[in-house]
């Protein structure tokens, strides 16, 4: 399983680039899961629903079962945060993983950076950053610079840094 991260600094377009990557990666024969990391608490239950009483009340965990899709809502009161490689033991085996945030994660990762960003581009001070996508030109990255809505391309790198010239239906990339 390849792990492959979508970085940057918030309000960036990182989602907007993962939910275009996806269908790229799976019309080409990949397998892909997701993970993403938010900063706060949430919920993907509501109030006056039976999974959100189960755990209101005290379940460790509610599974919510139904004919397409089946979700575990894990509390995690006594304990810290997962790391990403704990997070990554959880999901079945698929061909990529991209994962959104954990941008202090040791794993390899694009940067999403926005020109109207107040912040530097965090590729200057981590190197697992391997490429950048940009609405903007930036100079002394050492890193390839796409632009931002450039997906196939995006696509075409990932595939080709991680190897997964085998796995892709498509065969090789030209």
């Amino acid at each position: 399983m390849k792990v492959f991260g979508i970085v940057g600094w918030h309000n960036s377009g990182k989602t907007t680039l993962v939910s275009n990557l996806i269908p790229i990666m799976v019309k080409r024969g990949l397998s892909v899961s997701t993970v993403k990391h938010a900063h706060h608490n949430f919920d993907i239950d509501k109030p006056g629903k039976d999974s959100y009483e189960h755990r209101r009340a005290g379940a460790k965990e509610v599974l919510i079962s139904s004919k397409s899709r089946w979700a575990l809502i894990h509390e995690n009161k006594e304990t810290s945060e997962l790391g990403l490689s704990d997070l990554l033991k959880k999901l079945v085996s698929v061909d990529l993983v991209l994962v959104e945030g954990f941008k202090h994660g040791s794993h390899k990762k694009l940067e999403v950076y926005r020109g109207q960003s107040d912040k530097a581009p965090l590729r200057h001070e981590d190197p697992e950053i391997c490429a950048v996508a940009s609405d903007i030109k930036l100079s002394g990255l050492s890193v390839p610079l796409f632009g931002i809505n450039d997906y196939e391309v995006i696509s075409d790198f990932i595939i080709r840094y991680l190897d997964l010239l085998a796995k892709s239906k498509d065969g090789p990339i030209n």
